[in-house]
């Protein structure tokens, strides 16, 4: 014999019931000698106060850039999930970036999620969103800088890690003489990557510098040094724009060099399959974006930390080739990988 379901009138009264049950219990605990509620004076929040919540996602990413929209597209995700009014603001510049985050101060919102590509110029603005009582969670950048600055928690890759597996790769590959392409002059993030090839490829390492808001002074440096020197087999990129430059920089300077990069976008999928490009090192984007906004919500309506505040949730390094490119193929092409 089945069961009817409740008709929607009774789920309807259990949310009024749980709800009424939630405030009778705050104010019992509110009356209550000696009670320690659970983030007093930290920011955490109840249940109760969930709705409406605002938070801000401040980032250092150029206009248009697409590995930033996939980070803004997870984030766009997790708050329409958890019904948060999200705001995303970025500026390339770290002076710009750091007048964003007193900006989400004076709006009084309930979270900030932001990058620390240039720690020293984020430590006053995040001491006062913390002196304010707005916890704060950092990704994609900043993993050496997060806890010292007193951030909650982080999203992101362990860049000395992913770099010396790529080093690792490198030196499956027989390379002799890679060139690191670094597209942004300061980026710890970036500078960190190089150093992890360095760290375990066996042959030279050489960092080159370009104007990565530039794409054709990207081909004519990349282009010129592999025509200074043959030598060169393997070339390294941070972003995934980069690695399609580089691929025609090869064949303008008539270079027999591989290619590799950081990072993934549905172009570079379709270079990976093609055999242009050897493999991409996926720190997933989306996924930073997501759960450094459904941290901050956690945080504020249940007093959860992922991590524990010591530890950071790695994103990566997950890798893509040949072999296995299909399997993240119609993510890409969605936009979301």
């Amino acid at each position: 014999m089945n069961t009817p379901p409740p008709p929607r009138t009774s789920l309807r009264s259990l949310r009024v019931a749980a709800l009424l049950s939630v405030a009778l219990l705050l104010l019992a605990g509110c009356s209550g000698a000696g009670g320690d509620r659970l983030g007093a004076g930290t920011g955490a929040a109840n249940g109760a106060d969930a709705a409406g919540l605002k938070i801000a996602l401040i980032t250092h990413g150029g206009e248009g850039d697409a590995f930033w929209e996939l980070v803004r597209k997870g984030a766009e995700a997790a708050a329409a999930k958890d019904g948060v009014d999200l705001t995303y603001a970025n500026d390339s510049d770290p002076t710009g970036q750091a007048r964003l985050v007193r900006d989400a101060i004076g709006d009084r919102v309930d979270g900030i999620a932001v990058t620390l590509a240039k720690p020293a110029a984020m430590k006053a603005p995040v001491a006062a969103a913390r002196a304010a009582g707005i916890p704060v969670v950092g990704l994609n950048s900043g993993i050496d800088a997060w806890k010292s600055q007193g951030l909650l928690e982080y999203f992101g890759q362990d860049e000395i890690v992913a770099g010396a597996a790529v080093g690792d790769k490198l030196n499956g590959l027989r390379a002799k003489h890679v060139l690191c392409v670094i597209h942004e002059r300061g980026n710890v993030a970036l500078e960190a990557r190089c150093a992890g090839v360095r760290k375990t490829f066996g042959g030279e390492t050489e960092n080159v510098y370009v104007e990565g808001t530039d794409p054709e002074a990207v081909d004519a440096v990349l282009t010129a040094r592999l025509r200074q020197d043959p030598g060169i087999d393997a070339v390294v990129t941070l972003g995934a724009q980069f690695a399609l430059d580089a691929v025609d920089s090869v064949k303008a300077a008539g270079s027999t060099a591989r290619v590799a990069t950081f990072d993934l976008n549905n172009d570079l999928v379709k270079a990976i399959r093609a055999g242009t490009v050897q493999f991409a090192v996926d720190q997933q984007p989306y996924l930073q974006g997501y759960l450094a906004v459904d941290s901050l919500w956690l945080y504020r309506t249940n007093g959860n930390i992922s991590g524990g505040g010591v530890a950071p949730v790695l994103t990566g390094p997950a890798f893509v080739t040949r072999t296995n490119v299909a399997a993240v193929a119609r993510f890409a092409a969605a936009g979301t990988r």
